[in-house]
């Protein structure tokens, strides 16, 4: 074996040690994940709420406890992809997941159902895009971005596939029922494409890019900043999602013509993945970090200021969902264009896991500011100044950092 291919081995970047398998199942998984754990929630909430008395705020709280869960969990299941691999990982996510949506199906009372979510929680920790990010940054190597961008393009139709399933579903069976089929459904998809795909050898950590530092990467003033910057833009931008609808029909929309608005916004989100390649090829990763925090913080405060007509409101909220899908590949490969791949599971998912928290509180929080801010246009320009601070910390970020090793990601 030639020095070059040795290399390839040991990065995860040659044949040998990149399972062929890993891309396709990952994007059909993430699809069934996502589709079954996170949006059959609010497809099946009017249903479960009416049937079951439980209020809306209650069960809720349960969902975003979930995602809170996620996020704590996120930490030391990176720490585990870092050593293992994904495959462990995500076939014992697939399991937990199926078990947690069976018990939510046959829950007897709001508080085994809240605990079933709280399991659901660490099963997307270790299911959802972090630890495929963190399989497919490691065995894809310099070619990442191609591969990141094929299974978040695949993710983002996960809506798509199962938001129709699951209402055509809840119709006919109600939502416990439902629940269940789509329990069996998961587990019949995930666990043996995780068990069977993601079987290759886990390829040693690559060394370090940036040079030596006496404090911990975790610590140091760029991570912190930027953990911040990512924290303040994923709160911007999950108000704006879940403030869209609302936003629409204040301007005049009707119900359907808002929800369509959300939809295309979600159509934005695939066209903007599939443009992040050429925009990492062309920037530096600080100025595409305050660009993509910026391009949505600008989208932001035109739909506070902009009221009409609706055809300009909801092109805008095509431009968002851009934005929003090139934001989602930043986040992806942050660790890897500053400190390179050899802790990417670990650091990903303490950069991640903030941001979870502020996508779990934005819902909520939304609510209460749009209330207090006079409506859902004072919402939309006080998060679009947090846009702003959001900048601010990200080109803070990149003051005084050490060039990587790798100057095709970072010119």
């Amino acid at each position: 074996m030639t020095n070059l291919q040795t290399s390839e081995a040991a990065t995860g970047t040659g044949d040998r040690s990149r399972p062929r398998a890993a891309l396709p199942a990952l994007c059909v998984t993430q699809i069934t994940s996502w589709g079954i754990v996170y949006y059959a929630f609010p497809v099946l909430l009017p249903h479960l709420t009416a049937d079951t008395g439980w209020s809306r705020g209650a069960t809720t709280a349960a969902f975003s406890a979930a995602l809170l869960t996620s996020a704590v969990a996120g930490i030391p299941v990176g720490r585990i992809l870092d050593r293992r691999g994904p495959r462990t990982v995500m076939t014992t996510g697939s399991l937990l997941a199926a078990a947690s949506l069976l018990i939510i199906a046959v829950a007897p009372n709001f508080y085994v159902f809240a605990a079933a979510w709280l399991m659901a929680g660490a099963a997307m920790a270790a299911t959802f895009y972090q630890p495929a990010f963190a399989a497919l940054t490691r065995w894809w190597g310099p070619d990442r971005i191609r591969a990141l961008t094929i299974v978040t393009l695949a993710g983002g139709l996960a809506s798509t596939v199962f938001a129709p399933i699951t209402a055509l579903l809840a119709d006919h069976l109600g939502w416990r029922t439902t629940y269940a089929v789509l329990a069996l459904v998961l587990a019949a998809v995930t666990i043996p494409a995780h068990a069977l795909a993601l079987r290759a050898p886990w390829p040693p950590a690559p060394p370090t890019t940036t040079a030596p530092s006496r404090t911990p990467i975790a610590g140091s003033r760029p991570f912190l900043l930027l953990a911040l910057a990512f924290t303040c833009s994923g709160f911007a931008m999950y108000a704006v999602v879940f403030g869209m609808v609302p936003l629409m029909i204040e301007r005049g929309a009707g119900p359907a013509t808002a929800t369509w608005a959300l939809g295309l916004g979600g159509a934005g989100q695939t066209l903007g993945r599939t443009l992040y390649a050429t925009l990492s090829r062309t920037t530096s990763v600080t100025a595409r970090t305050a660009t993509l925090i910026a391009a949505g913080g600008a989208t932001t405060a035109a739909l506070a200021l902009v009221h009409g007509p609706i055809p300009l409101l909801i092109l805008l909220a095509v431009l968002a969902g851009v934005v929003r899908g090139n934001l989602t590949l930043l986040q992806a490969t942050a660790i890897s264009d500053r400190w390179g791949t050899s802790h990417y599971g670990r650091l990903s998912g303490l950069l991640s896991a903030p941001v979870t928290v502020a996508a779990a509180l934005a819902p909520w929080a939304g609510a209460a500011l749009a209330g207090s801010l006079g409506g859902y246009d004072g919402l939309f320009l006080a998060v679009a100044a947090l846009s702003v601070a959001a900048v601010v910390l990200a080109l803070a970020s990149g003051w005084g950092t050490i060039p990587e090793a790798h100057p095709r990601l970072d010119r």
